[in-house]
């Protein structure tokens, strides 16, 4: 398709949005790529990387190699999208840490109103449908109990980590960043990242490229021969995802990062939640999530000294978050 300068600001706007999705552990950058209109685009695109790729620059040149990759479009999704994740870390490192339940509360309005743009896709009901929607909720609400594991730095391990997150991160509803988190490879990545140690960033991103190249061909496939049904596994992952950013959390366990031992987080305070601890000692690196449970806004006030909850600014963020859908779904929406 013919597209204008204008046209690829607009992709790198929505790459700019699927980046700082990214960038929070329990939110994923393949929502807001679809409910923005560019999912399957981005799946075929990514899909079209292979040999015959290669081929084309040898014989052809590099003109048509990059008409065939799509490299505009890759090109200024990906600019968006790393501007944004550089950027927005440590932003959202500061609010998660210090207004946990007011983005929180923005990201679950956010979410919901995903679940609707992209269900409403959803051209034919069956039995499959259905069956597929409930699959996709219960899957991915399972993947929110997961506790945290252990850390792990075998390479094996790495190469794995690397190709999981990465196909968790392209499917709505599942945050590829919250999955390194369950493995225990988050800190191990961090580390290498802020040590420079190449030889785990490599691996871990081969593994990255296996998997993103592996399974955007099963996407692209499925979406082809059973679109109706894969839609509705994707709606399904996103509202089953909920429950890992509801505002409001008991904490069960955590670890402790100088010994690496998994406590009750009852024998460490008096305080229900990790966050309203960390916020009261000012330290954010002792401890570590390892288990929690979603509990009501009064539940939550109850068990830590009483609280202010902050229902009404969260239920404002909320419906914020969910007009931003609307908004990005109309962007999204426009015949480009």
């Amino acid at each position: 398709m013919q597209r204008r300068f204008l046209d690829y600001a607009v992709i790198s706007l929505k790459g700019i949005a699927m980046g700082a999705a990214d960038a929070v552990p329990g939110v994923s950058g393949g929502t807001i790529a679809f409910i923005s209109g560019i999912y399957e685009e981005l799946i075929t695109t990514i899909s079209g990387v292979n040999l015959s790729l290669f081929k084309t620059l040898k014989t052809e040149g590099f003109s048509s190699f990059w008409k065939q990759l799509n490299g505009n479009f890759l090109l200024a999704l990906l600019t968006g999208i790393i501007i944004s994740f550089v950027s927005f870390m440590r932003l959202a490192k500061y609010l998660i840490e210090n207004h946990p339940i007011l983005i929180w509360s923005f990201f679950f309005g956010l979410i919901v109103a995903s679940i609707f743009f992209v269900g409403k896709q959803i051209k034919t009901w069956n039995l499959a449908v259905v069956v597929s929607l409930f699959a996709g909720t219960l899957a991915a609400y399972y993947v929110t109990t997961l506790p945290s594991m252990a850390t792990n730095e075998n390479d094996f391990f790495m190469f794995f980590a690397g190709a999981l997150a990465i196909c968790a991160m392209i499917l709505p509803g599942i945050s590829g960043s919250f999955i390194l988190v369950i493995l225990g490879a988050y800190k191990t990545l961090s580390d290498a990242l802020h040590d420079f140690d190449f030889k785990k960033i490599v691996i871990f991103a081969a593994g990255a490229l296996v998997g993103i190249l592996s399974f955007s061909h099963i996407l692209k496939w499925l979406f082809k021969n059973y679109h109706n049904v894969t839609l509705a596994l994707l709606t399904g992952f996103i509202f089953g995802s909920l429950n890992k950013i509801w505002p409001w959390k008991l904490t069960d366990e955590v670890i402790e990062k100088s010994s690496g031992k998994v406590l009750a987080f009852s024998d460490i305070s008096e305080l229900g939640t990790l966050s309203v601890y960390q916020q009261q000692m000012n330290d954010f690196e002792s401890y570590k999530m390892v288990s929690e449970k979603s509990i009501m806004a009064f539940q939550y006030s109850e068990i830590n000294d009483y609280i202010d909850p902050q229902v009404l600014p969260a239920i404002i963020l909320m419906v914020v978050g969910f007009l931003t859908i609307f908004i990005l779904e109309k962007i999204g929406s426009k015949k480009e």
